[in-house]
């Protein structure tokens, strides 16, 4: 039974997303624990990569301040350790290819089982490829999180029956960050997910606002919401934690109400 069920267990689930080591990673404890504090279900942690293809320029610039605080993905580890003494609810992470490749598959997903890891989201994998991972993610009990996107129809049947975790159903075509409207029509890819799987649908890529949150969670089981916490925590810096947590509390009781 995967641990990430446990995020949808009690009603919506509201899913924030942190860059590791931006600004520093001791800020990032605090505001890892102030999300769980105010009713964060489930947990993304971003390994920074120097080519994050999916990302727009808010989280691009959140990878640059990390890596240039010389964060590996080692020290990540480290922290992950230390976050697991005290937050019990489900961590996943999100990174790339490259960063899983270099440190060394069986390694990392060993690492990810010791340390409490839940999953990863492996964002330029496409699920054509997923086989690269997938297995070595099965033996250490690791989920490996797949993405539909608006432009997925063909392959939604596949993917849906391969998923584990969640799906990460992808608001908008393009990459990260905040938009003003989201005119996807989520609610018929949740239909067709929901004709070949049980498994939880979570939606993520341009949600800022309470409203964009309610809205969508109304037609599926969470919401994902990053670039808008990251430029929170560009804007404040190590004084972030507090912002995030209201932003987070908000964001939640928006999904609740769904």
């Amino acid at each position: 039974m995967s641990n990430i069920k446990e995020a949808f267990r009690n009603g919506k689930a509201f899913i924030p997303f942190v860059t590791c080591g931006d600004p520093d990673l001791e800020t990032t404890g605090r505001i890892v624990r102030e999300m769980v504090k105010n009713g964060a279900d489930l947990i993304e942690l971003g390994i920074p990569f120097s080519d994050p293809t999916a990302e727009g320029p808010v989280i691009q610039a959140a990878n640059i301040r990390a890596l240039s605080g010389n964060v590996t993905t080692d020290k990540i580890f480290d922290f992950v350790r230390d976050l697991r003494k005290d937050v019990h609810i489900p961590l996943v992470f999100m990174t790339y290819a490259n960063v899983v490749f270099s440190y060394g598959t069986e390694r990392f997903a060993k690492t990810c089982a010791e340390i409490g890891i839940d999953g990863m989201i492996l964002p330029d994998v496409p699920f054509e490829e997923k086989e690269e991972f997938a297995p070595t993610c099965r033996k250490y009990g690791i989920d490996l999180i797949s993405l539909i996107a608006p432009t997925s129809d063909a392959r939604i049947e596949k993917i849906a029956r391969g998923a584990e975790g969640f799906l990460y159903i992808v608001s908008s075509l393009g990459v990260t960050g905040v938009r003003s409207e989201i005119k996807t029509d989520i609610a018929s890819i949740t239909d067709a997910v929901r004709r070949y799987t049980d498994i939880p649908c979570a939606v993520g890529f341009g949600i800022s606002s309470p409203e964009q949150a309610q809205k969508m969670s109304a037609v599926s089981d969470g919401v994902i919401v990053g670039s808008a916490i990251v430029r929170m925590i560009g804007e404040h810096g190590r004084d972030s934690a507090p912002f995030v947590g209201e932003y987070v509390k908000s964001m939640k009781d928006a999904v609740s109400e769904a």
